[in-house]
């Protein structure tokens, strides 16, 4: 690619706290300060609140970024070099009205909590309107800008990737952040410097290499702790906090490798049964991220995020500079880190700039998996270590254990092919098949009820967002 002045489309870029990290690591890489910037979301008000901040951001590290509002996919798609989708169709209200119906019928936390997928943001069973989101942005990128490449964040990750990858030509990439959990198990270890490797899918990955920089291969020292860890013990600082608790633990000794990151919230219902099974594996008082306490937990966060948003944009509107803005919360800390000259850790930016300069840089990529772990469904994203260099990826032998693909790849990739039939199709048999096979059903009538109830509500909002521009 080799050019300057890139253009660079945001969508989702409402979501203040995602799109001010990447725009402070635009202004922070020399290479790409000079891009131009295209913020597009439904809602007005936190657009144009991350555009006011956007700007006293590229002032404040002396950048040369650009920005400006598109109203439609298409305007901000046009033209792009890359596109970076961080947008849930529905938002929350969506995500807490299926779910609703789900309990009312008889299935806790809804009908998208299922073995292997139990993350609360990451539906696949009732997000048809995300998914259609999903094609429509990849088919506006074939469209009007053919050539640029398109950065998937948005969960689910996994049947995201293997979606747009499958059904369209375009260049593209997951990206996500779960990788960041090896570092809570070296600090746990005592160990500062060491080389690592994950592998597997989105949200499923596992730690297939963890040595010393001298070699000495670290799982000896997991396993010394592993044999004595005594589960009570572990006290998990926020709801997300679960990187070393007792189901990471026995997610170890069940599958013989570590599971990272977001890959321990998503088990088996035998950890997440009720709201007393996940209080006791996933640490008291929340029981991890996704029991009702943590998810509430992790909502009225979101808000609050809004609300300091909001506030910082009419203190900016007023004169204050961004240096200045203080809350006396963690958000402080948030603000303090976006302003500091180290990158956000998010991937997106040093991603295309090993693309646009071709500078060598090792990433956690989502693409289909064609071969890279084997006995694994080739037309299935994985997620893997790759360098990436201009438009060349080269990918590091990834061995995952034949207990880990057989017990928990093969059924993960499984669910997301049945629920990608079904949205393809936009037939509920492979729905109702699933559900018939759920723990929590009682009665083929109770699956009836709950497709006759729920499914014209995701097939009706799947087609308001079709309709959208």
């Amino acid at each position: 690619m080799g050019k300057a002045g890139l253009r660079v489309s945001i969508i989702g870029a409402g979501s203040a706290v995602f799109s001010m990290k990447i725009i402070s690591d635009f202004c922070k890489v020399s290479s790409l300060s000079d891009s131009n910037i295209v913020l597009m979301d439904i809602d007005k008000t936190r657009v144009e609140n991350v555009l006011v901040l956007a700007k006293e951001l590229s002032q404040y590290f002396g950048a040369k970024l650009t920005f400006e509002i598109a109203d439609t996919i298409k305007g901000a798609v046009e033209g792009s070099d890359f596109v970076i989708n961080t947008a849930m169709a529905g938002g929350h209200g969506y995500l807490d009205l299926v779910r609703s119906i789900g309990e009312k019928h008889g299935y806790y936390r809804g009908i998208d909590a299922q073995n292997y997928n139990f993350v609360s943001d990451y539906l696949n069973l009732t997000n048809w309107n995300q998914m259609t989101l999903f094609l429509k942005i990849a088919r506006t990128i074939e469209k009007y800008a053919p050539e640029a490449w398109y950065l998937q964040a948005a969960n689910p990750v996994l049947e995201g990737t293997t979606l747009v990858s499958t059904q369209t030509g375009i260049k593209m990439v997951g990206f996500c952040h779960g990788h960041y959990g090896v570092e809570a198990l070296a600090k746990f270890l005592g160990v500062s410097e060491y080389e690592w490797q994950v592998g597997g899918v989105n949200h499923g990955i596992w730690l297939t290499k963890f040595t010393t920089k001298e070699g000495k291969n670290l799982y000896e020292e997991i396993e010394k702790v592993a044999q004595n860890v005594k589960y009570e013990e572990f006290k998990p600082s926020n709801p997300f906090d679960d990187q070393l608790s007792p189901v990471a633990w026995e997610m170890y000794k069940m599958y013989g490798l570590f599971p990272v990151g977001d890959t321990v919230r998503n088990s088996t219902w035998k950890y997440h049964r009720n709201l007393e099974t996940k209080i006791k594996w996933y640490g008291a008082p929340w029981g991890g991220a996704d029991s009702e306490i943590g998810w509430k937990w992790y909502v009225e966060q979101l808000a609050q995020v809004v609300n300091v948003i909001d506030m910082f944009a009419k203190m900016l509107r007023s004169g204050v500079k961004i240096n200045e803005l203080k809350t006396g919360t963690p958000i402080d800390d948030y603000l303090k880190e976006i302003l500091s000259e180290k990158l956000s850790g998010e991937q997106h930016v040093p991603f295309i700039n090993s693309v646009v300069t071709n500078t060598p840089g090792r990433f956690v990529v989502n693409v289909l998996n064609n071969g890279k772990i084997k006995n694994v469904d080739n037309d299935v994203a994985v997620e893997i270590c790759a360098t990436v260099c201009g438009e060349k990826f080269e990918f590091e032998e990834t061995h995952v254990p034949e207990r880990i693909v057989n017990w928990y790849l093969k059924p993960r990739i499984l669910l997301a092919k049945q629920a990608l039939d079904a949205f393809l199709n936009k037939n509920v048999k492979p729905i109702a098949d699933i559900l018939e096979r759920d723990p929590r059903t009682k009665s083929s009538e109770q699956v009836e009820k709950l497709i006759s109830e729920l499914y014209p509500i995701v097939i009706k909002k799947a087609k308001e967002i079709e309709e959208q521009e």
